[in-house]
């Protein structure tokens, strides 16, 4: 969580590593220990078609345990790396595939400009845009629909990247995924860009990424992430005529797209005890010869009634293929300690007739059109 009003990127790397102290290897150079534990109860009304009570683990901070390390090189270079895995409290199992370090794991050169690294790393909409979405401090079921804006904090993997350090509270960067396709370079590989702003309690950002045969980088499975029948023009789903039972077709296969063009843009401001945002995102995916876009447009705020109690809250609305999706999102966290809180978040959402919702494609769809959602949690960070 957050622990100034106003949404900020460097308030959020503080709080993202909660590190301890690091331990030296030697004079000059540091390694540190450092990770975020999340998990709790959530309930479901309507999941396939029955209520549904879960524990759920790394929903609202995604449960992780990292390395972090510079040596100094003198002339005011460093070499730096990252080495962070994600795993699920409930069974100890690794995520993200059962990578080891599948949420980080680059290494790379710091100088006054800024940092140039290479490997599996996060994109430029995670690193300037993600923060606007409330599923980053409201609720974490509260995922843009499908994320195919990719406003959930994603990666590219085998990327170069470079990030600018801060000049008067200005920052840009760049980053070009590798496909690793022999004889076709264009083919599984992606780009991404992006820039931030700060000022005072005012701050901006925005990001474009790109990903070319997406289902290279990651499974789209349309009817789970959105709940829709069709998708670019394709079934995404069998009904059986005889029981209306509905069958997955990309539950085992991922549905096969072109191209997957994301800009996302998102905005903050504080005012005392309040804080205000919001984002807009423009998504373009293409395949089968066809051509279809994303918008969602989202608001957001917080107010701390005490330095421990803050209340969050956020609103958004999705367009795409003719369908439409209002999703209303509240938590309420109360903080322990710097590095403990406990929490309640609920999500709400309405999509329009003959859509299966799904929240956060988080679920299994629901067999209407609304799903709704309610969390008690707990996170401690080290």
């Amino acid at each position: 969580m957050k622990k100034r009003n106003a949404v900020s990127l460097s308030g959020l790397a503080l709080a993202a590593s909660a590190a301890c102290a690091p331990t030296v290897v030697h004079a000059q150079s540091s390694v540190t220990l450092y990770g975020i534990l999340d998990a709790g109860i959530t309930y479901v009304n309507n999941a396939g078609g029955a209520h549904q009570y879960k524990f759920d683990d790394g929903v609202s901070y995604g449960n992780r345990i990292g390395f972090k390390g510079v040596e100094d090189l003198g002339g005011g270079w460093q070499a730096v790396f990252v080495l962070e895995s994600g795993f699920h409290l409930s069974n100890g199992q690794l995520g993200f595939g059962g990578a080891e370090f599948g949420r980080q794991a680059y290494v790379g050169l710091k100088n006054n400009w800024g940092t140039f690294s290479f490997g599996n790393q996060l994109d430029m909409t995670s690193e300037f845009v993600y923060l606007y979405n409330i599923s980053s401090w409201a609720s974490g079921y509260a995922i843009h629909q499908g994320d195919f804006d990719r406003m959930n904090g994603d990666r590219l993997p085998n990327s170069v990247k470079f990030v600018s350090n801060d000049f008067s509270g200005f920052k840009f960067g760049g980053m070009y995924s590798f496909g690793n396709t022999a004889g076709d370079f264009h083919q599984k590989s992606a780009w991404s860009v992006g820039a931030y702003y700060e000022h005072s309690t005012f701050n901006i950002g925005a990001a474009y990424t790109q990903l070319n045969n997406p289902f290279g980088i990651y499974a789209f499975d349309p009817y789970a992430m959105i709940g829709t029948r069709t998708f670019l023009g394709q079934p995404t789903v069998s009904v059986n005529p005889a029981t209306g039972a509905v069958t997955d077709l990309y539950s085992s296969s991922s549905f096969p797209v072109d191209k997957q063009g994301a800009f996302a843009i998102g905005a903050a401001y504080t005012m005392g005890n309040l804080m205000v945002s919001g984002d807009f995102t423009y998504t373009t995916i293409k395949g089968f010869g066809q051509t279809s876009h994303m918008q969602v447009y989202e608001a957001g705020a917080s107010y701390n009634f005490t330095p421990a109690l803050v209340l969050y809250g956020g609103y958004q609305h999705t367009r795409f293929e003719g369908n439409h999706w209002n999703q209303g999102s509240l938590g309420l966290h109360y903080l322990l300690s710097k590095r403990t809180d406990v929490y309640i978040s609920g999500d709400y959402l309405r999509a329009s007739d003959g859509v299966n919702a799904v929240i956060g494609y988080s679920f299994t769809p629901s067999t209407s059109n609304t799903q709704s959602d309610v969390r008690i949690g707990m996170k401690h960070s080290f």
